[in-house]
């Protein structure tokens, strides 16, 4: 990659090789901007996904392999981010996994593993990002979190406790980078058709599709055009996003 070929803003998804994110992604690349992706272990789809979006889209696009709750890999991601790119103008933040079950039957091992993805994950790469931001007067983070972090669901307190507390994160962070000119905000995704859903039977998809108003489940699609509603809303910052359907009322 060549950075004689770089023109367009730079956006950052963690979390790309699948469902969400890789929705978010091409969004973000039909947007015009250049593309860091991250996802942990997907190595081959990331690959597929960038090279499909670099084809069709003609914007330029670096993949990275590796877990965002590793500091060191982090700090890599920041050095490959300024040396290709030179900045990063959108980050979000969508690397998570979910686990459900009794909370009298969730291991520590467990806790420990959704904390460390969903929380720690999150605030490392705004730590190790925001610096560029701030050089600049300007940028978008956006965490994705999820309706159960809004509304705590019954058998994944754990999952709720990482996603409510991405909001407190965010909403807290804005706060804090607002005079540096960057925003922070976050989405809370009800149901969304990705590999996420696939514990669940049929006809218990079925059920949850008809308790959403707009009758159907999200897709990731729908995600990454609340991505750039938000990336174009100046004057929008700390705000958690609801976007289910109505799920939630």
């Amino acid at each position: 990659m060549s950075a004689k070929h770089i023109t367009n803003k730079t956006a950052l998804v963690t979390g790309a090789s699948r469902g969400i994110g890789a929705g978010i992604s091409k969004i973000l690349a039909g947007a015009g901007y250049n593309l860091i992706l991250v996802c942990k272990k997907n190595e081959t789809t990331l690959k597929k996904i960038a090279s499909d979006i670099h084809s069709h889209l003609d914007t330029e696009v670096l993949t990275l392999v590796g877990d965002v709750s590793d500091e060191y890999f982090v700090n890599e991601i920041k050095t490959s981010a300024r040396m290709i790119f030179g900045q990063v103008d959108v980050l979000v933040n969508n690397a998570g996994i979910w686990q459900s079950g009794l909370v009298t039957e969730t291991s520590l091992d467990t806790w420990n593993e959704l904390v460390k993805t969903n929380l720690t994950g999150t605030f490392l790469m705004c730590r190790g990002i925001a610096p560029m931001m701030i050089e600049k007067k300007s940028g978008s983070i956006i965490n994705i979190s999820s309706i159960w972090g809004v509304h705590g669901a019954s058998c994944e307190s754990a999952y709720s406790a990482t996603k409510g507390g991405v909001n407190a994160f965010t909403q807290a962070l804005a706060m804090e980078l607002a005079p540096s000119g960057i925003r922070v905000n976050a989405i809370a995704p009800g149901v969304i058709d990705t590999e996420m859903n696939s514990s669940y039977t049929k006809d218990e998809l079925q059920d949850l599709q008809e308790r959403i108003p707009l009758g159907r489940i999200g897709t990731p699609k729908d995600i990454g055009r609340t991505i750039l509603s938000i990336i174009n809303s100046p004057y929008m910052t700390g705000q958690i996003i609801t976007v289910d359907g109505g799920f939630l009322q």
